[in-house]
Formats: C-alpha cells, sequence, structure tokens
C-alpha cells in the first residue's frame, strides 16, 4: 500500500468573516463567530462553504433552529433533496426528523454509508441538527473520501478507475428489509414501493474541488457492475473496510444545538447506536446533487 499523499488543495487563504478550527487531522472543523439561524450575508456563506470543500465536514455549536431556518440553510447550499424512503412528519417534508427511543434495537445511519446513492444523482450534502441530544453517547464518525483513495495502490487505483458499482436501497427500505420492526424512524415497506437502482464509479471526481474519491458505501453498494455478489464481496469488502481506517476519519459529540454539514459527495457517515436509554431528536435536510463522473 502506497504511503499516505499531501492533500491536493493548496494551503487555504484566511478567513475574515467566521473562525475554523480542524478537530481531526484527516478532516471535519468547527466554525464559530456566525448565527445560521439569521440570514447570512453572501461574503460570509461564501467563507463557510469555502470552509465545507475544504475540511469535507463542518460544525456548528450552540445554534437555534427552528424549521424555516433550518430549511433556509441548507437551501444556501443547494435545492433541497426529498428522501424517497424515511417517512417524515409535520408540515415540512424536506425535513425529515431522525429519532431514536430507548427500546430501538437499530437506528438510521448504523452502518457506514453515503446518504442515498441508490439515486442517480445523490445528495450532495446534509445539514443535520441536534433538537434534543442526550448527555452522552450518539456521537457521529466521518470518514475522507479523498485520502481512501489517495492511499490506494497505484495498481488499485488504475483497475477501479474502470469500474462502476450497483446501488440499490433495497436493503435500508421495502418490505423486504423489514427496519421498521427494530427503531423509531420508519421507511417505506408498503406494496407499491419499488426498488431504486443506479450504476456510479467506483471512483468519482468532485464537480467542485476536481479531487477524486472513493464512491461505495455498506448500506447501498450491492456488487461491482457485470459481477455477481459472490465475485464482488472479497474486492467491496476490502474497500468499504479500508475507507473507514481510524486515520480518514474524525469523530463529533453532540450537544443539544449543534449542527452538521458534510459533503455527500466525498465522505462516508455512521452514527454510533449507544444511546440505549435516552432519547435522541434530530433534524436533517439533505441538498440536491449531480450525476457521480
Amino acid at each position: 500500500m502506497s504511503a499516505m499523499p499531501s492533500p491536493v488543495l493548496s494551503q487555504p487563504h484566511a478567513y475574515d468573516r467566521i473562525s475554523v478550527a480542524p478537530i481531526a487531522g484527516a478532516l471535519g472543523a468547527e466554525i464559530s463567530g456566525v448565527d445560521i439561524s439569521r440570514p447570512i450575508d453572501d461574503a460570509t456563506f461564501s467563507e463557510i462553504r469555502r470552509a465545507w470543500l475544504e475540511n469535507l465536514v463542518i460544525f456548528f455549536r450552540g445554534q437555534t433552529l427552528d424549521d424555516d431556518a433550518l430549511i433556509a440553510f441548507g437551501r444556501r447550499f443547494a435545492p433541497l433533496f426529498r428522501h424517497p424512503n424515511l417517512l417524515t412528519e409535520g408540515r415540512y417534508p424536506d425535513i425529515v426528523r431522525i429519532r431514536r427511543m430507548p427500546g430501538d434495537t437499530q437506528i438510521v445511519g448504523e452502518d457506514w454509508h453515503a446518504d442515498t446513492t441508490c439515486m442517480a444523482e445523490p445528495p450532495c450534502g446534509a445539514v443535520l441538527y441536534g433538537a434534543e441530544v442526550p448527555p452522552y453517547g450518539g456521537d457521529t464518525l466521518f470518514a475522507n473520501g479523498y485520502r481512501a483513495y489517495e492511499a490506494l495502490s497505484e495498481g488499485m487505483k488504475a483497475m477501479l478507475s474502470r469500474m462502476t458499482a450497483v446501488h440499490s436501497d433495497i436493503t435500508v427500505a421495502g418490505p423486504q428489509a423489514a427496519r421498521n420492526r427494530h427503531r423509531t424512524n420508519k421507511v417505506r415497506e408498503d406494496s407499491q414501493w419499488r426498488e431504486t437502482v443506479s450504476e456510479h464509479p467506483v471512483v468519482r471526481t468532485h464537480p467542485e474541488t476536481g479531487r477524486k474519491t472513493l464512491f461505495v458505501n455498506k448500506s447501498y453498494t450491492q456488487r461491482f457492475s457485470g459481477m455477481t455478489d459472490e465475485e464482488s464481496a472479497p474486492l467491496l469488502g476490502f474497500l468499504l473496510q479500508h475507507a473507514a481506517r481510524p486515520e480518514f476519519t474524525c469523530r463529533f459529540r453532540w450537544e443539544t444545538g449543534s449542527v452538521a454539514v458534510w459533503d455527500n459527495r466525498c465522505t462516508l457517515h455512521i452514527a454510533a447506536n449507544d444511546v440505549w436509554k435516552f432519547q435522541r431528536l434530530m433534524h436533517r435536510v439533505q441538498m440536491c446533487g449531480d450525476r457521480p463522473v
């Protein structure tokens, strides 16, 4: 395996309107000096977006976001994406309430994944707001897809560059997935549900940074195109394990009022399922993306 290369992006310019403090070597930074519940001027949002692209996932503390403010902030990144399977509540169908109750044995996002990659144009990112956070537990971990790709051998990179993979929601939604019996958050399990399937490159190029990133994940990637599940399993299993190596990750400890914004095109994330005796409520919007190339 090749040595870890230097990041492709040049040294970032200083920020004038916000403060940016990295939380780990691989990715992730906390942003301070801005109240995202209020209208944000273009110059300040430009810095927030730059911090998002440079750090892959950004975090805010001590925010108070009602539904309108959450929607307005998400829309600054891109038009909102409406989830095809997770059931919503309330009068805002673009907001998914991710709720975990005592007694749940499964949760949304308990495997390393990128969001909704079964779609032909997966979301480019998401905003997650901690509305009710327990005193401990329920951290979210993120992984850097750029670094996962860059750490592969040149031979592996060359082989993967010619491959595509089949992404499907068959294991996370629909009656055959049987998710609803184990958790409070519900997905479509009705008889009208149909599998959504798309093929994406195993290595995609980020449309804004131009960097290559590994683009497979446990929740949605079923197999490599033109191969069976059994034939795909050894290489796919290696890539999924490789992508979540500790040196590619960061871990975020939530507080009520915390916000995470991740770039779904170049990261994976996972929710730690260790909040057994507490309720946890998060509000999420996703932003529209483009077809991976």
